[in-house]
């Protein structure tokens, strides 16, 4: 059976070694904390003035404030620096912290593209240090993904649902 971090790599198109290559230098101390915090305040500003209803509605229950540092400390946490988001929230779990949220291939490709945007605009990150964050970002974007339809896959009824229509009504499901 395929592995979640594997699932990730094929969904994302980004090998383990290239998403964690995040971890071949600390980055955290090259890039300072207020490039982690300036990165997700743009990137959150662009999620909630994302210009789709559906996906606006993601974060509809979240505070952006909150939201801002929920990811910067993860990010500083991540990345090489104190394990600020641990320290405030316990155990980052993402999987299970992203469960009542619809973590599907298009509200990944979305997130993508406002981190991508996001990374572009904040001139206190090198490129280098930006291809290595979007490598990561998006391989675990697709873990989340690779999560949720695991968590789908588990939620499904182990019984076929019964047809109303008129063929069957006489008919129990087949097992």
């Amino acid at each position: 059976m395929q592995s979640l971090q594997e699932k990730a790599s094929v969904l994302s198109g980004v090998d383990q070694t290239e998403a964690f290559a995040i971890d071949e230098s600390n980055l955290f101390e090259k890039l300072g904390l207020q490039a982690f915090i300036n990165l997700s305040t743009n990137f959150y500003t662009r999620v909630y003035d994302d210009e789709e209803e559906w996906f606006r509605s993601i974060f509809s229950n979240s505070n952006k404030e909150d939201a801002i540092q929920n990811q910067y400390e993860f990010f500083v946490q991540r990345m090489g620096g104190p394990p600020l988001y641990s320290q405030r929230k316990g155990h980052p779990a993402l999987i299970g912290r992203h469960r009542p949220f619809p973590v599907t291939h298009q509200a990944a490709e979305r997130w993508l593209q406002h981190m991508q945007n996001a990374l572009e605009d904040s001139v206190d990150i090198d490129e280098d240090s930006k291809i290595k964050m979007m490598k990561f970002f998006r391989h675990t974007a697709f873990f989340l993904v690779a999560g949720n339809e695991l968590k789908n896959q588990n939620e499904k009824p182990k019984h076929k649902p019964q047809c109303a229509c008129k063929h069957t009504a006489n008919k129990p499901a087949e097992e």
